[in-house]
């Protein structure tokens, strides 16, 4: 009946009486007019700000309208050039509120899931005579209220509330009906051309002439429009010349022309309102009502390949139709859909076309595809779980009545979590993040407020779930809720928008029976309130607490009062909870405080009954205090308290739960949490005592069997990615509170969590196959960390910046990871310890956002994808080699954007057909071919943000793309038109989406983590696909290659190969381990071959057999060793047998880096050999290399001497250097291309032996023999894979051994007469060092992870055989590695170990004896000579030992004692101890360490004197003093060094900690006088600082820069500085006041690379000044200044632009731009690495043109110009140094450094040049001046 009396149509206004203004209200400027074009009054609403003028209908909130019509037709004009709001709030089925706004103040569609904001749009045409303004236009704008709810949010419709119209427009009325009227067609005509539709009334007319076209006059718009319409077309009604635009969250399809067919053109001919006279209409269709479904959705085909140009680059649509409901682009849609035929595109195949045609016509015969691509069921995801406490607070955890759950909020999800079977149920309708909850004391109403103003609160059937009422709070912010024991009171406390404190009572009485809360009275209060509470006992009386106060409040006769408590000498306390306690008497008051007070207050009397403090213990295991006074100290912070009926819970901040008796004389229970307490609640049984923490855990404390239980763990912050594991089903966070968390998914409890304090977790990826999982962090460094011990496996910093993303192939070969600096790191994951297999910089974008969508891997392992090297380009790799296989510009994608498109996210689709998806910024989903890049089609997004996460489910039928707060799941099978539903639920944006293991879940992760179930059936996986990995192969877990596993498998069944045998590479035989006899058995102890071994061992393949022997029992069979790491072996082979082991890849396992610093490492370098170069002939070289500056502190024992003839070499990168200690004259012995890694001097001192890794150009490590008198190479030795760890010459010098690092795990032998490979032996595992026994050259030792090895040398004829034993660690010791070794007096053998041990063993009787702590870290480096014993560590520290008593104590056995080793001294170096040479008498010797520093050791006088020092990071900049007398250095280490350039000797040295040194500029020789000699310094923290040499002080320091300053020099006069920094800014400053008196922002945005200063003469230049500088800066721009900084005048004198080479197309990877005045000629400029060609440019600033170019073979790098002949110096990254003749031409070649020549710099006086390479120094002779 309540419709009835609203058929057909309700005037609004009239109904209501608006113009009496009683059941309506107004505020600000609202006025009746006259308006002329109606020709009647209408009502003027107006203002600046809508807000605050406006028509409101009801009057008040409380009041509904009630109006049922299903169409709402609102007749207004929009102010010219103002804005408008127009608010509906609908009512729906359940009872809940739905906001509708339409304003032309919207820029964009936006929906909660209680708001809806259409913008309007209107699109200005061109006018037509006599057609007014579109500001002066009057609108019929109908809105279909049922269709809007459905379409948007799948609620159901049920009556208008509220209507609110808001400044600035004109409104005649309002009326709502069930019709369908056209406001274009008035009755007469409608019966005259028998038109199926139904004219408007009269009554809602508009005026118009007769003869005149409605449409010319007036707009209509009906949105979404009626139900035979498409969504694209719902949103686009407009009538030339102006168009009205409703845009909502479905692609616009705009009106381009079209070939439509004659029906279809009719049939738009209504929907776009482009009518010609009535008499020719069609007529449309009758809308049809919608049929009752739940979910349905538009469908366009975005798949168009091509488009029209000159055209809309919108993609073209169409639909088909049906009344199958598919899935939707919004939550829930509903529509019927109507045929139109899209145009062919002009640049489209003939293919294409054919297809889309075909797809027409299964249209119109009828053929229901969207069954094939709609979503069953509908909706496809259920929320099922939450992992997560809190958000907005930690405060809020309720028991429910009968205390089985647990009622607590999850960021904006409520969960009643039952506490025996851990099941969740989810309340779901808050879109932010639950500030408060309350529950009645029946348990049938739970209250909930949202943050955020203006706080949202909802009422809910608590048994139900369903949502009894949703209102808005007069408050900001509700802090907290009571409701009263009956339900029917409900106190709300927050904060106004003045913030002050507001208490607000509701009345719910008839909330649940179809009534709404009604507010009952609201209160401002000056006192804080940080708890409050109704009395349970009388729903009239409540209580309060806060900061100095404690209220009581009574609600009587409509109003709220409340009257202090007397709190007296407690009245200054911050009280923090309250609780109230049921007596017989009478009710007690309990309040707690901040400061550790419990307070009894008599509500009755309010007066404070007894007061007691919480203190801490004074005594570890004592009483806790019980009635303490208070001024016995401060107590122990109190955050909450329950209170039962004889028992006290109170949580306090020390992590402590304490349950009290009543009377506080004893703790009955405590424990113990992880952080401060939040809340505490005792269940309503008083059997448990819920309580929650700050850090999000929330458990509770059985009182009965006084254990505790974790109910919920949670990140304290948001979750920035996820990943899950197959086998285990477990997942794994991390999240910016610092932790790595690993999680059940079938429990949703927590396993593990991870935490680093001083880094943060960044991104997260399991291992496909092992029970290890890595992480990598904000400091650039990548973990392993194992599931099953809990604890970091390795770790890896070749990252400089944060870590982006992580990805491990599905086959788990390969983990990839990227950093924010743009590299791209491949490690070998195939074993537990990972390693590094490369390192790509610059690769990756540098702009992108860490996201785990930003590097992806392939279902079948074989391709990689990232975005980068920019962010408009997707690069596809092989995962194997890192080749680029295809780069696809993302930018040309959309053609009609403003801006150029970028990518966001990739992600690969299934194996068949091999699609890659890519999300770009413009909203979009872009399907490429894989292979070739081709556009397959695109998925179109809805704004306001781009797609940031994509995941593609394993069988390929679900595309889940995120976006802001949204999750949407794409039917990704639907090829023509794939739908997508939208699922909100998250408070904060989605970091991360993926599908669990088995397909059937699906996790999201931001501000929490959901846990949704995917409720489509599973269907089976394509063919070729397995399941998560679409077209993977199987993978093999075993160790060996895929070849040998082939070659076992044909083997075995006699099948033929299916591959062509390849030859293997000859290797050295795997070990046979034997148990050791005496030394002087004979013929026991022997390594067999084939030919005579035991029978077990005669096949020839196969896997490997141990063989163990007993003394006198050989050959007795085949027997396992249990508990050696040696145990895998391999027979030995007969000499020039081939063996099917090939060194270092066919193992059982991929080798891992041992973590120790004695192993060798060669630093990593982008740059490779040059190759082809031409080197001057001897004789005619214009360099000679003079001196080198530094150590090798990289090395491996690289560091030689010998005492008695005064022989003392080292390393420097690829140079030995040979340095006389008198004189300082150095030699330098060139010849290795790579870094060398160790060095090892014949007995003799003839020979001297030195090995470097593997190069680019060699697939092997060179080992060179040198002869040391003539100082020429003698051999060059070619065996070992990787790197070589260590070299070592027998006593008699007959033989030489090396070793191979953890990579080559080899032992060699050679021969030193004919320098032939004598034996080679694979070891098990890797090996740090090696030494020959110096009393005996038939046996070495060698130490590692497994104990001590002993090899025995057994000549016979020409044939060497090794016999081998080892022997373990001794269990006393305990489970550390041994790294260093050496001999001491026979039969001693002294081993350090790794946990800072020295173990003595007597090899005779293979026992370790005696072991004492030598060190608090790794031992390095052990010497032994006589009585003494010298250790180096990583610690720094460098001991001398008396082992004099040694000898003696071996005797004693196991009851030896390391009482008797003492140490003699101690002294502390500049870094790790990675060298050392003593004499002898172990008096003196030299010490190499990782800082780059050689000491030299006196124990007799307790000194370290420097012999040779050097940076440990890279040198920047090398300047000289005027005189050339001394030159400065900086570095990344933060140092500014001084040196004599005469001896080369280090004189000073300025170090700032945490800092590096980037750039540097000595004083001029105008300011030269001594005691004014400074040198100015630049750092990365943008500091300027200057330093005095003459002393040896800093003078001052400046901050003139906010970015890291780049360049430095001093003006001509030298009383001015200018520096420039990273972001192009240049600043000058005065170097005696600090002070910055000008800067310029000409080269912003680029890093400013050189800055000069000169003076010169400039009448010629068009400039006036005293100075003349130049600042070049990374984008290829120089700029050329005249200056007079004593005026303040600066002027641009020239400004030149070079195309940017092709490098420049990588962000950050800008080569420099190098500049230069020329010295010789005063007027010209000299450019390198400048413009797209690699040469040099003499430019004339005179005639403002290029006047010379000298052609380069590679980029340059570094230049300088020699002050004197007319020479300059070009450094390339491929490791040459070239010398340009600028007079002849001539040009030469110099090799020397060891990576890429970074920095060349002419002494003053031209005859040295110094050019530097990493932290190396190398200095020239210039010769022929």
């Amino acid at each position: 009946m309540a419709r009835v009396w609203q058929q057909p149509f309700l005037n609004v206004f009239r109904h209501f009486k608006v113009d009496e203004w009683k059941r309506s209200s107004k505020e600000g400027d609202v006025a009746v007019v006259t308006d002329k074009t109606l020709k009647c009054t209408v009502y003027r609403v107006r203002g600046p700000v809508s807000a605050g003028n406006y028509i409101q209908l009801p009057k008040t909130s409380t009041q509904s309208l009630g109006l049922t019509g299903r169409y709402l037709y609102v007749l207004f004009r929009p102010l010219a050039a103002k804005h408008f709001v127009i608010h509906l709030d609908l009512c729906t089925e359940d009872s809940q509120v739905i906001r509708v706004s339409f304003s032309n103040f919207f820029k964009e569609f936006k929906s909660t899931a209680t708001w809806l904001q259409f913008p309007f749009i209107c699109e200005t045409g061109t006018p037509r005579k006599g057609v007014g303004s579109p500001g002066a236009r009057w609108t019929c704008l109908q809105l279909d209220l049922h269709d809007i709810l459905l379409v948007y949010l799948n609620r159901r419709y049920n009556h208008l509330k509220s209507i609110r119209l808001c400044a600035s427009l004109l409104v005649r009325n309002l009326y709502t009906s069930d019709l369908c009227f056209d406001p274009a067609v008035t009755v007469a005509e409608a019966r005259h051309a028998k038109l199926p539709i139904t004219p408007i009334p009269r009554e809602m007319a508009f005026p118009l002439s007769k003869g005149e076209s409605w449409h010319d006059h007036y707009v209509h718009i009906r949105f979404p429009s009626d139900s035979s319409k498409t969504p694209s077309e719902a949103f686009q009604k407009s009538c030339s010349p102006s168009e009205a635009v409703l845009a909502g969250p479905v692609p616009r399809l705009l009106p381009h022309p079209a070939a439509f067919s004659k029906p279809v053109q009719d049939s738009l001919a209504l929907m776009v309102q482009k009518h010609g006279p009535t008499a020719s209409r069609q007529a449309p269709s009758v809308p049809r009502p919608l049929p009752e479904v739940s979910m349905s959705s538009e469908h366009s085909d975005v798949s168009s390949v091509g488009r029209p140009s000159g055209r809309s680059q919108e993609p073209l649509a169409w639909v088909e139709p049906t009344d199958k409901h598919v899935a939707s682009d919004s939550l829930h849609v509903s529509v019927h859909q109507t045929t139109m035929e899209p145009t062919t595109p002009e640049d489209a195949s003939p293919q294409e076309s054919l297809g889309r045609k075909q797809n027409q016509q299964e249209v119109a015969l009828g053929n229901n595809r969207f069954q094939q691509r709609s979503f069953l069921p509908d909706p496809v995801l259920r929320l099922k779980g939450v992992i997560g406490f809190g958000g907005h607070s930690t405060k809020w955890a309720l028991w429910t009545r009968d205390g089985a759950a647990v009622v607590y909020p999850c960021h904006a999800v409520i969960v009643v979590l039952c506490v025996n079977t851990r099941e969740q149920r989810l309340f779901l309708g808050h879109t932010d993040k639950v500030s408060t909850l309350a529950l009645d004391g029946s348990g049938s109403l739970l209250a909930s407020a949202q943050a955020r103003p203006h706080s949202m609160l909802r009422l809910w059937d608590f048994q139900t779930g369903e949502c009894l009422s949703l209102f808005q709070s007069p408050v900001h912010t509700v802090c907290s809720l009571s409701f009263s024991d009956s339900g029917e009171v409900l106190c709300g406390v927050g904060k106004d928008r003045h913030g002050r404190m507001t208490v607000v009572v509701w009345g719910t009485a008839q909330v649940g029976r179809g009534g709404e809360a009604v507010i009952l009275t609201k209160v401002h209060s000056d006192v804080d309130i940080q708890a409050f509470e109704v009395a349970f006992f009388d729903e009239t009386r409540m209580a309060s607490c806060g900061r100095g106060s404690v209220r009581l409040w009574r609600l009587r006769g409509g109003g709220l009062r409340s009257c202090p408590v007397d709190l007296g000498e407690h009245h200054a306390l911050e009280f923090t909870d309250l609780a109230f306690r049921q007596a017989q008497d009478s009710h007690t008051l309990y309040v707690c405080s901040r400061s550790g007070h419990i307070l009894e207050i008599d509500h009755q009397h309010m007066s404070v009954r007894r007061a007691r403090c919480l203190l801490p213990t004074q005594t570890p295991g004592g009483p806790l205090p019980q009635k303490q006074t208070f001024s016995s100290g401060p107590g122990i912070a109190i955050s909450s308290l329950s209170v039962s009926q004889a028992k006290c819970a109170v949580g306090s901040e020390d992590g402590y739960l304490r349950l009290w008796a009543l009377d506080f004389s004893s703790v009955l229970l405590e424990a113990e949490h992880e952080g401060p307490i939040s809340s505490v609640r005792i269940s309503p049984d008083g059997l448990r005592v819920l309580s929650t923490t700050s850090s999000g855990h929330l458990g509770f404390l059985d009182i009965l069997s006084q254990e505790y239980s974790m109910l919920v763990r949670s990140h304290a912050a948001p979750v920035l990615a996820l990943a899950t594991e197959c086998s285990r089903g477990q997942l794994a966070t991390v999240s910016q509170d610092h932790t790595v968390r690993i999680w059940d998914l079938a429990t949703l409890q927590q396993l593990y969590d991870f935490a680093s304090l001083e880094e943060a977790p960044c991104a997260v990826a399991f291992h496909p196959t092992q029970p290890t999982f890595f992480c990598g962090f904000s400091s650039g460094a990548v973990r392993s960390f194992s599931l099953e011990t809990t604890e970091i496996l390795v770790e890896h910093r070749c990252h400089r910046g944060a870590i982006t993303s992580l990805a491990a192939s599905p086959n788990g070969s390969f983990l990839f990871s990227s950093c924010s600096r743009g590299s791209l790191a491949q490690y070998h994951s195939g074993v537990p310890r990972c390693r590094i297999l490369r390192v790509a910089a610059n690769v990756v974008c540098q702009e992108a956002c860490p996201s785990p969508s930003a590097l992806v891997v392939s279902g079948d392992s074989r391709l990689l994808a990232f975005v980068g090297p920019s962010k408009y380009t997707v690069t596809v790799m092989d995962t194997t080699s890192l080749d680029e296989l295809l780069r696809v510009d993302i930018s040309t994608l959309d053609l009609a954007g403003s801006r150029l498109d970028s990518a966001v996210a990739v992600c690969f689709g299934p194996a068949p057909p091999g699609h890659l998806l890519v999300s770009t910024s413009s909203n979009m989903v872009a399907v490429l071919d894989a292979t070739s890049g081709r556009l397959v089609r695109e998925l179109s997004c809805v704004p306001p943000a781009a797609c940031s996460v994509l995941a593609l489910s394993g069988d390929g039928r679900f595309l889940l793309t995120a976006a802001h707060r949204a999750i949407k799941v794409w039917d990704y099978s639907a090829q023509a038109g794939p739908g997508c539903q939208v699922y909100i639920g998250h408070s904060e944006p989605v970091r991360a989406v993926a599908f669990t293991p088995g397909q059937q879940q699906l996790l999201s992760v931001g501000d929490a983590i959901f846990l949704w179930d995917v409720l489509a059936p599973s269907e089976k996986s394509p063919p070729g696909s397995v399941q998560g990995s679409p077209g993977a192969p199987p993978t093999c877990e075993a160790g060996l290659g895929t070849r040998q596993l082939e070659d076992m498998v044909s083997g075995a069944n006699g099948l033929p190969r299916q591959q062509v045998p390849m030859p293997s590479q000859v290797s050295p035989p795997w070990l046979d381990i034997c148990a050791r006899p005496p030394k002087d058995h004979d013929g026991a102890f022997s390594m067999s071959d084939e030919s005579r071994g035991p029978e077990g061992l005669r096949q020839a393949s196969g896997l490997p057999v141990l063989v163990q022997k007993e003394a006198g029992r050989a050959g007795d069979g085949a027997r396992g060793v249990k508990g050696s790491p040696w145990d895998l072996g391999r027979p030995l082979h007969p000499r020039g047998w081939p063996n099917a082991c090939s060194t270092g890849r066919a193992r059982a396992q991929p080798p891992t880096r041992p973590d120790s610093y004695r192993h060798f490492t060669a630093r990593y370098k982008a740059s490779l050999l040059a190759k082809g170069l031409s080197f001057p002939a001897v004789g005619d070289e214009r360099l000679h290399l003079k001196a080198v500056m530094g150590y090798n502190g990289n090395g491996r024992a690289n560091l030689v001497w010998r005492p008695d003839t005064g022989f003392f070499a080292y390393t420097c990168g690829r140079l030995v250097v040979v340095e006389d200690l008198h004189s300082g004259v150095q030699q330098h012995w060139l010849g290795h291309t790579e870094e060398i890694s160790t060095l090892a001097l014949s007995h003799d001192a003839q020979v001297l032996a030195s090995a470097s890794g593997r190069s680019s150009t060699a697939s092997r490590c060179q080992i060179r023999v040198w002869d040391v008198p003539g100082g020429s190479c003698r051999q060059l030795l070619s065996h070992h894979d990787t790197a070589v760890q260590a070299l070592a010459f027998s006593p008699d010098d007959r033989l030489l051994v090396t070793l191979g690092d953890y990579g080559d795990r080899t032992l060699a032998l050679w021969s030193t007469a004919t320098y032939e490979l004598v034996s080679s032996t694979c070891l098990p595992e890797p090996v740090h060092s090696v030494a020959f026994n110096p009393w005996d050259a038939g046996e070495l030792a060698c130490v590692g992870q497994g104990g001590v090895t002993l090899w025995l040398l057994q000549q016979r004829g020409g044939d060497v055989s090794l016999q081998v034993h080892q022997e373990p660690i001794p269990e006393e010791v305990g489970g550390c590695e041994l790294t260093s070794l050496c001999y001491g007096t026979t039969p001693l053998l002294y081993c350090g170990s790794n946990a800072g041990q020295v173990c003595v063993w007597d090899v005779c009787a293979s026992r370790c004896f005696l072991a004492w702590e030598a060190d608090d870290g790794e031992i390095g480096v052990l010497l032994c000579s006589g009585a003494r014993l010298v250790s180096g560590s990583n610690t720094r520290r460098l001991r001398l030992w008396a082992v004099g008593a040694v000898p003696e104590l071996r005797r004693k056995g196991s009851g030896a004692r390391s009482s008797s080793v003492i140490m003699e001294h101690e002294l502390t170096l500049d870094g790790a101890v990675v060298s050392a040479v003593f004499h002898e008498s172990m008096d003196m010797g030299v010490v190499g360490t990782t800082a780059g520093t050689l000491w030299y050791i006196s124990w007799a006088e307790g000194t370290s004197t420097r012999l040779i020092s050097g940076h440990r990071s890279k040198v920047n900049e090398v300047v000289f003093s005027p005189s050339e007398s001394h030159c400065a250095t900086c570095s990344d280490d933060g140092s500014v060094r001084v040196w004599s350039v005469a001896s080369m000797e280090l004189l000073i040295q300025f170090q700032v900690l945490s800092q590096s040194c980037l750039c540097l500029s000595w004083s001029p020789p105008s300011c030269e006088r001594p005691e004014q000699q400074r040198v100015a310094a630049g750092y990365s923290d943008g500091t300027l600082r200057l330093f005095s040499i003459p002393r040896i002080a800093m003078e001052l320091k400046m901050h003139p820069h906010l970015a890291a300053l780049t360049a430095i020099a001093f003006s001509a006069d030298g009383q001015t500085i200018l520096s420039g920094d990273k972001d192009g800014l240049v600043a000058v400053s005065h170097p005696r006041t600090g002070m910055t008196f000008r800067v310029l922002s000409d080269h912003r945005g680029a890093p400013i690379c050189t800055i000069q200063s000169t003076r010169r003469e400039y009448g010629d230049f068009g400039a006036e000044g005293v100075d003349l500088w130049l600042a070049a800066s990374g984008d290829q721009q120089v700029s050329v200044w005249a200056s007079n900084w004593l005026q303040d005048c600066c002027e641009l004198v020239d400004w030149l632009s070079f195309p940017a080479p092709a490098l420049t197309e990588v962000p950050g990877c800008l080569p420099p731009s190098l500049t230069a005045f020329c010295p010789w000629d005063e007027a010209l400029l000299v450019c390198a690495g400048l413009g797209v060609h690699h040469e040099v440019v003499f430019y004339s600033l005179r005639q403002k043109q290029v006047m010379e170019k000298i052609p380069l073979p590679f980029l340059a790098m570094s230049m300088s110009l020699s002050p004197g002949a007319h020479l300059m110096a070009i450094g390339f990254s491929e490791r040459v140094l070239r010398l340009v003749d600028c007079a002849s031409g001539a040009v030469q070649d110099f090799a020397g450094h060891d990576d890429s020549v970074h920095l060349c710099r002419f002494a003053p006086s031209a005859r040295l040049l110094f050019t530097a390479a990493h932290n190396e120094i190398l200095v020239w002779e210039v010769t022929g001046h």
